[in-house]
């Protein structure tokens, strides 16, 4: 099974920023409605069974006998969360009430493949031994300058949490460093909006990124028309030198739209392990009778060529990837890489 549970306080149904949309109300609270109830929304709703080409009725066809008015909670999750595995979309996300009101166990369709990565980054690691911090915002944001070499490195654990023009900030005072490293390894994505601020400070121009389009119909194939999103315009102040962008297969969501900008630019260099592949925004929060919430992916991303990168990720410029037995021995073999790269690229 796909699937990654863990405990969480829960802050937060959703980071969607839209209101809660409260399925069932006083709707009789039995294993076949509260199942019904569930696949009928998504089937109206979620916005990735064309990309992914995923027949949901199928799936209907194999998981509805499974449930009766009999079957307990955990058999109704086993065969939820069985069918949920089919659509591989972290965006997609099934909780469960636990020890107490702010406390809950979560399913995360597909998430059990990218865990891995968690093991092989050590931020702490790469504090001690590789860079001088000369800034630290919580755990969102850091930057500072390698040991030994007149690099800058900036570390962006996700897209939100302090303002985008904080990169601005780091320009300023790493100075004349030669070249970057931009890492955002474990990157758990955040605003979109942030990912294209974060990306200004590297901008050599505008370019078209890619397509969202937001469903809006019973059909799998309703959507709206598509917007096209650009990377922000070049300033003077921008860093134009050599720049190492990082990833790792748990650079997610607003991370890899992050990672897209970048790539756009022509002084940046793509590093590490192909990136999650799920960019879909989420909508609000659903709610089932039996007190069991989820959340869905509500749009599609395309890029300009009309394919998309959900369930596959973005593939690096240079493969390259740590084990949990290099980080263990002090070792980050992708940080070094990206090092002797841009010192290749330097002189």
């Amino acid at each position: 099974m796909k699937a990654f549970y863990f405990l969480i306080l829960l802050l937060s149904v959703s980071t969607s920023g839209c209101g809660d949309l409260i399925l069932g109300g006083e709707e009789s609270n039995d294993p076949e409605h509260n199942f019904e109830l569930l696949w009928n929304d998504f089937d109206q709703h979620y916005a990735l069974f064309e990309v992914k080409s995923l027949d949901w009725d199928s799936l209907y066809s194999v998981y509805r006998p499974m449930v009766t008015a009999r079957t307990t909670d955990d058999e109704l999750w086993a065969v939820i969360t069985e069918m949920l595995d089919h659509l591989n979309d972290e965006h997609v996300k099934l909780r469960i009430p636990a020890h107490s009101p702010e406390e809950y166990v979560v399913y995360s369709s597909g998430s059990d493949q990218n865990q891995h990565a968690l093991e092989e980054f050590s931020i702490e690691l790469i504090a001690s031994d590789y860079v001088e911090v000369l800034y630290q915002k919580y755990d969102y944001f850091s930057f500072g300058k390698l040991y030994d070499h007149n690099i800058g490195y900036i570390h962006l654990i996700a897209m939100l949490g302090v303002e985008p023009s904080v990169v601005y900030k780091a320009l300023d005072e790493l100075g004349e460093v030669d070249a970057i490293i931009v890492d955002v390894r474990n990157n758990i994505g955040g605003a979109d909006e942030y990912s294209i601020g974060f990306a200004e400070g590297f901008s050599d121009g505008e370019h078209f990124l890619y397509t969202v389009q937001t469903r809006n119909g019973p059909a799998h194939s309703d959507f709206d028309q598509p917007l096209k999103v650009h990377s922000r315009p070049k300033s003077p102040k921008n860093f134009q030198k050599p720049v190492v962008v990082l990833t790792d297969e748990f650079t997610v969501s607003a991370g890899e739209i992050f990672t897209l900008n970048m790539r756009s630019f022509e002084q940046v260099t793509h590093i590490g392990d192909t990136t999650a592949g799920a960019h879909s925004d989420v909508g609000p929060a659903r709610f089932l009778p039996n007190g069991w919430t989820y959340e869905y992916s509500i749009m599609k991303y395309l890029l300009p060529d009309g394919s998309s990168l959900e369930g596959m990720g973005i593939a690096p410029d240079i493969y390259i990837q740590n084990t949990m037995q290099d980080i263990g021995n002090g070792e980050d073999k992708v940080l070094e890489y990206a090092i002797e790269y841009l010192e290749n690229e330097i002189n």
